[in-house]
């Protein structure tokens, strides 16, 4: 006889048809990973068979079939009545006696097991949920914290009616199932006493790029559907799956969520959960330390391979044992289904920025705005609106499919608007916190996704353009093509274009966006004014201490690009901020001269050696040596920037070599940037210290021609291609050639200037590294170029 009832564990993926995706991925993980460290917690599903007899025997499967054949789900004032209709008939029908005897049995022997008292949670788990090609997930209801026998049978008969929620009717016809064809199991799980510890999501993949050597972890507060749901912006974590396995440090990335509120047990008895807001103390802290955020990817990465694909796992930690728990996994749908085809959303134009949040989706959309603040006025969004909203649900999807972008003032980038924007294809910026006060109802919006891990939200109808590469085979070239990348939010994405490395990564995009603040006030953090010391304690909270925030910065800046782009090589150009760009840092003004022309002034090298910044400086090797010593990613290489002279350059290596950076040990190169004339005149004595050149063309160009780029009376006269700057060049390249050495460029001109990469290519350069976005035009006509030169 079918059972009515099945133990997880006596379960297994083999049994989707009976019980779901969801219930028979938590048996198939008792049954097979329990061994390997994963901690599932226990309890029971009712089956599709259960559900469809309980239709049959309450006269409700006609009824339900003929009422939603041939209903118009775009019409969402009919659909949300209809839905509404068919819920109430479910609710209505009573359950057999044999099947709430079964459900009594299971949950006794749940309470025998536990030894008293507990508390569950009641879930869906539809028969074509979690189908490889298919996102069922968040439709229907999640009950928790239930007590009581005659509660669960109530939550269960409240989770089989929501497989008629408006959203799980919409979508089904969207996606081409037949109604009938999808019956609901529940599954009734113990809760893990997350709402007095954390919860969250995570993805054994990034959810943006689908990089797939990292996972993705989220964490918040107490119970884990304030995530899910997008009502709070969570920590966020990367972990190294490479280094995760070989016992290195793995966290590449940290990024502190507000977590403004959280969820938790109820203790009115009114409702089983209510939502707090969190202390100031808990949102100033990460929700989980460095030890359970490689513990949580430890078991994201076995479940990974036990299905042999990427994974969306929600995990919580129990905050009587202590222990990290996984309570739901299921395929990945969206970022794993990748191409060869490369898409690139360039903004052309810039305009009044109105807010910012996370970004998701690496796209921009435009149109007018449609502020929604409650769910019965979702009927105003129509097809091309930008959807600006506190946050949404499952509920809100029969119109989300309009909009040509999301916004919201809650959520993280594992948050309900996030999934559903990614599953659409459409740009999203959520957890903004003001949109819906900042941006008008009607008003022209711009929603651009496409700058990194922040999202903006620009007054207007910008310009923008989309770029398509099909990268299948790309043609050889005698030259290695290299990117120049500063912000390590977008390294993810910019790895899945073709390259040989990062030409040129500067710490100053890590120091300026990741820390924003001067090296030297965190050193002297106790010696600031107290307003200084509560602005800048803002910025380092959820880290040991001042220095260790910059420093912890700095190695999770580097070591993303590194694990982004390995194992090609990562040449990282120490800070090269001048001392009017150090003074605009958080208490910079306190620390930096005030130069007349600071592009020739105090930088590079002789700021490195000099008493009044050194301390900073032996900060930036601290890091750098950990990244390649302690994570053991030795593909970052060292390039010193501005060396005037030979006496500087004996200095810095030797500051280096103190720092634990000495060049040839473990492989360690250090690269000098030639861009200054000294340095081509004198280049021989300078590839005495140096590994190789790469040349800087932008103050080349400038010292070369003795001209200042931003002065608009000469910059018309600024051009890399320039006779005496290709002399300049030449020598330059000539002199490495010579001694065996690297020499690349990594200025802007190749970047500009296609022809210029065609000579440099001929002069006989070992890499040019280009802007991301200039790489694959430039890489064909470079193709091209050198393949009518051959002929």
């Amino acid at each position: 006889m079918e059972h009515l009832v099945i133990d997880f564990e006596h379960l297994g993926m083999g049994d989707v048809g009976r019980v779901g995706g969801k219930n028979a991925s938590l048996g198939e993980m008792i049954n097979n990973l329990a061994a390997s460290g994963v901690n599932v917690p226990g309890g029971f599903a009712t089956t599709a068979h259960a559900f469809q007899t309980f239709l049959d025997e309450s006269g409700l499967t006609n009824r339900i079939n003929d009422t939603l054949a041939g209903l118009d789900v775009d019409d969402v004032n009919t659909l949300a009545r209809t839905g509404a209709g068919i819920r109430q008939w479910i609710i209505d029908a009573p359950f057999s006696a044999e099947f709430q005897q079964a459900v009594t049995h299971a949950y006794q022997a749940m309470v025998a097991q536990s030894g008293g008292p507990i508390s569950v949670a009641v879930r869906s788990s539809a028969t074509a949920e979690d189908l490889p090609d298919a996102s069922f997930a968040g439709q229907q209801e999640t009950y928790l914290n239930v007590q009581g026998l005659d509660n669960v049978i109530v939550a269960i008969k409240k989770v089989f009616a929501s497989l008629y929620n408006d959203r799980a009717i919409a979508y089904r016809v969207h996606q081409g199932f037949d109604h009938a064809e999808v019956a609901l199991s529940a599954g009734v799980q113990r809760m893990v006493r997350s709402d007095i510890a954390a919860s969250g999501v995570m993805f054994t993949l990034d959810t943006e790029s689908g990089f797939d050597e990292v996972v993705f972890i989220t964490g918040s507060y107490g119970l884990g559907e304030t995530v899910v749901q997008g009502a709070v912006n969570p920590d966020e974590f990367y972990v190294h799956k490479r280094n995760l396995s070989e016992g290195r440090p793995a966290i590449l990335r940290r990024n502190r969520g507000s977590k403004l509120i959280k969820m938790i047990y109820s203790d009115t008895g009114e409702e089983p959960v209510a939502t707090v807001n969190t202390a100031p103390e808990e949102r100033s802290r990460m929700v989980v330390s460095d030890a359970e955020v490689e513990e949580l990817a430890r078991q994201a990465v076995t479940i990974e391979k036990h299905y042999g694909r990427p994974m969306d796992i929600e995990w919580a930690k129990d905050g009587n044992d202590g222990g990290l728990y996984i309570v739901q996994a299921r395929p990945e749908t969206v970022k794993s289904r990748r191409s060869q085809t490369i898409e690139r959303y360039v903004l052309r134009e810039t305009g009044e920025l109105l807010s910012s949040g996370r970004s998701v989706g690496q796209r921009i959309g435009a149109g007018p705005a449609r502020v929604i603040l409650d769910l019965h006025e979702m009927d105003r969004v129509q097809p091309g609106d930008v959807l600006v909203t506190d946050m949404t649900d499952p509920d809100w999807e029969p119109v989300m499919k309009r909009a040509a972008a999301i916004v919201t003032n809650r959520g993280g980038r594992t948050c309900h608007a996030a999934i559903i924007a990614r599953e659409l294809g459409i740009p999203a910026v959520v957890g903004c916190g003001d949109a819906t006060q900042v941006i008008r109802d009607g008003d022209a919006v711009t929603v651009s996704c496409a700058e990194g891990d922040t999202g903006h939200i620009y007054a207007g109808k910008l310009a923008f353009e989309l770029k398509q590469y099909e990268t299948g085979a790309m043609p050889d070239l005698p030259v290695k093509i290299m990117m120049n990348v500063g912000n390590p939010e977008r390294a993810f994405a910019f790895s899945t274009v073709p390259n040989s490395g990062v030409g040129l990564a500067r710490l100053e995009f890590v120091i300026n966006k990741m820390i924003g603040v001067h090296p030297k006030a965190l050193l002297d953090f106790d010696r600031l004014s107290p307003e200084l010391r509560a602005q800048i304690a803002e910025r380092w909270s959820g880290y040991p201490d001042p220095v260790s925030f910059y420093v912890d910065k700095i190695i999770e800046g580097v070591s993303t690009l590194a694990a982004a782009f390995w194992p090609n090589r990562v040449i990282v150009r120490c800070s090269d901020f001048k001392s009017n760009e150090y003074a605009h840092l958080l208490g910079g003004q306190q620390y930096e001269p005030q130069e007349e022309n600071p592009m020739i002034g105090f930088r590079g090298a002789a700021r490195y050696v000099s008493e009044s910044f050194r301390e900073c400086f032996e900060l930036e090797c601290r890091a750098l040596r950990y990244v390649r010593d302690e994570m053991g990613f030795s593909n970052v290489e060292i390039m010193i920037p501005f060396v005037r002279t030979v006496g500087e350059a004996e200095g810095v290596i030797e500051l280096l070599r103190k720092n634990g950076l000495e060049r040839g040990k473990n492989g360690l190169k250090v690269i000098m940037m030639c861009e200054i004339p000294s340095n081509v005149i004198l280049a021989e004595r300078f590839l005495e210290h140096f590994d190789g050149f790469s040349i800087g063309s932008n103050d080349l160009t400038q010292l070369t021609l003795g001209l200042d780029r931003d002065s608009g009376l000469v910059a018309d006269a600024f051009d890399e291609r320039d006779p005496a700057v290709k002399e300049m060049l030449r020598m330059a390249i000539a002199a490495c050639r010579a001694k065996g050495k690297y020499v690349g460029i990594c200025g802007q001109g190749p970047s500009d200037h296609p022809d210029l990469a065609k000579w440099l290519l001929e002069q006989g350069i070992s890499s040019v590294s280009l802007n991301p976005d200039t790489v694959l035009e430039t890489w064909f006509f470079m193709a091209d170029q050198s393949l009518g030169g051959a002929q």
